[in-house]
């Protein structure tokens, strides 16, 4: 006897819902048009493929002479990071990195490189632990969804190019100090 005197309020609360309503679509924008997702990419291969200083001081990983498929660059003590591969736009999602005893993730946002084209970039601060995951010897995987994954061969260069932008973000001294 106790089930429906414990079944009568909700009954009595689901009455109290409004009815469906004909003119539920003046709420939103309805768009006959939708496009797809662009197709996902096989993992390019990277035999070969080393960090190298880029003109503009970036640092670039690739094969000499071809198109980089992942740089670094340093800005005001932060570390944008760049995987050159078309993703959709204004496509959002996390950019696993998997090696040197890490397993990390870091945002990275489809961004608008020239009229149409739209690149995977992330920023985040030099000094963010995250980033240990590049400044050790080993192999590092380094993976977006649908972008493929980039073996990033063994090197120290993105490790000492990620200490030289964080030491660069080093607060500097008040001149009013008393150096003594």
């Amino acid at each position: 006897m106790l089930r429906p005197a414990i079944l009568a309020p909700l009954m009595i609360l689901a009455a109290c819902k409004p009815p469906a309503s004909d003119d539920y679509l003046a709420r939103d924008e309805v768009s006959d048009e939708r496009t797809r997702p662009i197709d996902p990419i096989a993992s390019p291969e990277t035999e070969g493929a080393t960090w190298a200083r880029g003109q503009s001081g970036r640092l670039l990983y690739g094969k000499p002479g071809e198109t980089p498929l992942l740089s670094l660059a340093c800005e005001d003590g932060t570390i944008a990071y760049t995987r050159y591969v078309r993703a959709d736009a204004e496509a959002k999602a996390v950019l696993a990195l998997i090696g040197n005893g890490h397993v990390e993730r870091l945002w990275i946002d489809a961004e608008q490189e020239d009229e149409g084209v739209w690149l995977w970039r992330g920023r985040v601060t030099a000094d963010d632990p995250r980033l240990e995951v590049l400044t050790g010897p080993r192999q590092v995987e380094a993976t977006v969804p649908g972008a493929g994954s980039v073996k990033l061969n063994p090197s120290r260069a993105p490790g000492e190019f990620i200490t030289a932008c964080a030491s660069a973000m080093a607060l500097p001294q008040d001149p009013l100090a008393d150096p003594a």
